[in-house]
């Protein structure tokens, strides 16, 4: 079996950054529709949406803070 680097995080960061894009892409999809639509969604529709933003608001933050955190150890991996 070839050998495998389980800790190979090299490109954690630019895999966590594209999450967040795809999560911003989402997040302002959703604002657009919400304001394009407003009046022909139920409250329900519009309170599930607005939820489902607020979550992704958190993933942002989380996954930004992840990405702090990945930078930094890869920085302290190549001053090794």
């Amino acid at each position: 079996a070839p050998m495998t680097k389980p800790d190979d995080r090299s490109d954690n960061v630019e895999k966590l950054q594209e999450i967040v894009q795809n999560t911003i892409d989402n997040l302002e999809e959703a604002e657009d529709y919400l304001s394009e639509h407003a009046e022909e969604l139920s409250p329900e529709e519009i309170q599930a949406i607005t939820e489902k933003n607020r979550h992704r608001r958190q993933s942002i933050r989380g996954l930004r803070e992840e990405i702090k955190d990945e930078a930094a150890a890869r920085r302290s991996r190549n001053e090794e």
